[in-house]
């Protein structure tokens, strides 16, 4: 009889080990459950070099989202980027979505600049007004090469 109770109480934490590790997976691995917190809404760019799904979306300082999707509109040539916005953010027809580097060397994500329209994006709606990332190769590239001035008022 002792025996089975060592058992069945074996079993009991093994069970919930098991719950455990699930739960911590779902959460550090910030997976979604049916039924997610999020909706969609969509953003041509001209270039969006060096972003990656994943990537955050935040308005003043604050993720209020994540980059879902990367691909190429074929028709117009350029990055359509789909990303998921929280539920409780609304945002306004005229926000300004665009691609920024944090710190030197950083990872690029998306950020939203806050527009005073009444007007909100609904849920699979399109960002109308975009920047791309500032190509910091090609900035250097016109330096050197002479294709950018330098305004010291010296001569």
């Amino acid at each position: 009889m002792k025996k089975g109770t060592v058992e069945t109480a074996v079993g009991i934490f093994f069970v919930i080990g098991i719950m455990c590790v699930g739960y911590l997976t779902v959460k550090l691995g910030k997976m979604e459950w049916i039924g997610s917190d999020y909706y969609t809404v969509n953003a041509r760019f001209q270039s969006v070099a060096g972003l990656k799904e994943g990537a955050e979306v935040v308005i003043s300082g604050v993720e209020i989202g994540k980059v879902d999707n990367i691909s190429l509109d074929l028709d117009r040539m350029e990055a359509l980027v789909r990303m998921k916005i929280k539920d409780e953010v609304r945002l306004s027809d005229d926000v300004i979505a665009s691609v920024k580097t944090s710190g030197l060397i950083g990872d690029k994500y998306i950020r939203m600049s806050p527009g005073g329209s009444d007007d909100i994006i609904p849920p699979g709606g399109m960002i109308i007004e975009t920047e791309s990332p500032i190509d910091i190769e090609d900035l250097i590239g016109k330096y050197v090469f002479g294709g950018v001035s330098s305004s010291t008022g010296q001569e």
